[in-house]
């Protein structure tokens, strides 16, 4: 790999409604707002030829995707689920209030009740893009979601706090990484 074009996701209909959501079987896809930034997203990238697009297991960030690669003709599309948006357990369906509420009160060594915990979630994101080095397609094409883009940005800063200082990540952006900058990434959140 020599260049990553890591994206969040469109707005989703969970977004509007200020619900989080960590099931892939749960998602309800994208809002008319994240079809329009997903379309917007097509337009930053037609300068750039992709040669792998992999996404995580959530259908709004398969249909970020497709609708940013409409009309590229075949680009190989792979699913990996561990990049998923974090396993957050009995917190699914509660509101970002809620989500926001707990993670406060805790740390990122604690998992969600029944899910994972912050640090767990971003081990598993490091051995994800650790993968995506060792492609031999040069340019890949990620689109995922908001906590693994946060972390991979700030842990190639390396900061010592994954969410911080980059901590607002647009929808349906490119954030661009060659492969020391995701390598410097992986080490960073392997050590979380």
């Amino acid at each position: 790999m020599r260049l990553l074009l890591l994206a969040r996701h469109g707005q989703s209909l969970f977004n509007v409604d200020h619900v989080v959501n960590g099931d892939p079987r749960l998602d309800r896809g994208l809002s008319p707002v994240g079809i329009e930034e997903a379309r917007k997203l097509h337009g930053q990238l037609a300068g750039v030829s992709i040669d792998l697009c992999v996404v995580s297991a959530f259908p709004r960030a398969r249909q970020t995707a497709r609708l940013a690669l409409e009309g590229r003709g075949e680009i190989r599309f792979e699913i990996d689920p561990e990049l998923n948006d974090i396993r957050i357990g009995e917190l699914e369906g509660r509101t970002l209030e809620d989500y926001r509420t707990w993670k406060k009160a805790h740390s990122h060594t604690d998992p969600f009740p029944g899910g994972e915990s912050l640090d767990d979630a971003a081990r598993r994101y490091g051995a994800a893009y650790e993968r995506l080095l060792e492609r031999d397609e040069e340019t890949i094409l990620c689109v995922c979601h908001e906590i693994p883009v946060r972390y991979a940005i700030n842990a190639a800063t390396g900061s010592d706090d994954l969410d911080w200082p980059t901590h607002a990540i647009a929808n349906a952006t490119p954030y661009v990484f060659d492969a020391d900058g995701l390598r410097r990434a992986v080490q960073r959140l392997r050590a979380a």
